[in-house]
């Protein structure tokens, strides 16, 4: 019962990592406009994604513009879309294969090793998503941090960390967290001890003595 719950719980982890990593993926908001300098302007926030710049004035009016040349991209940028998007492409199979490997699910019910294995391979696809998504976040917060400290980049053109970067580092954390709980339901070995010999069985006396 004991493996059973943590087998959920990590699952659960894994999936909620996957959500996040969803989440990270869609927001606009992986760089924000840092207000730093002597020109402080206060009247627009400006906030680069993974798909799309916006401004956001005081007003309340968004503006928000797709990136639309791929190859005008920097490889930076074109190298966490596809991670992230790996990420959650393994995330969806780490689901289904996760899901036949439950216990408390009646798939594979007759052969219980086979169940366990199918919950172990499930946390491995999950172990290998958020591996994934940490590569990417932490490549672009690496970017991010370079640029900020370029002498050669201007003060106003300077960015930090955004709320969807630290939403994906949360994903890529539940689902590595999920993955390993997942993996601890592996089978055991069993001891094999060898079959005990049987003793000859007396031949019962007929009841005649012979002389």
């Amino acid at each position: 019962m004991a493996n059973a719950g943590l087998q959920l719980l990590g699952f659960i982890l894994a999936f909620l990592g996957w959500v996040g990593a969803i989440v990270s993926t869609a927001l606009p908001q992986w760089r924000i406009y840092s207000y730093a300098g002597d020109n402080i302007v206060t009247a627009q926030a400006m906030y680069e994604g993974l798909w799309m710049s916006c401004v956001s004035q005081s007003t309340g009016q968004i503006q928000c513009k797709v990136f639309d040349s791929l190859l005008n991209l920097s490889s930076t940028l074109q190298a966490t879309r596809a991670l992230m998007v790996v990420g959650i492409l393994l995330g969806v199979i780490a689901i289904f294969v996760a899901t036949v490997g439950m216990k408390c699910m009646k798939c594979l019910e007759d052969d219980e090793v086979q169940k366990m294995r199918m919950a172990v391979i499930g946390g491995v696809i999950f172990l290998l998503a958020g591996l994934a998504i940490l590569v990417a976040t932490a490549w672009y917060g690496n970017r991010i941090v370079q640029e900020f400290y370029d002498p050669m980049t201007p003060v106003n053109a300077r960015y930090e960390f955004g709320q969807a970067l630290f939403t994906g580092w949360a994903a890529a954390s539940l689902c590595l967290l999920g993955g390993a709980l997942l993996c601890c339901s592996c089978p055991r070995k069993t001891t094999s001890y060898p079959t005990p010999r049987p003793y000859p069985k007396p031949v019962p006396s007929s009841g005649k003595d012979y002389v």
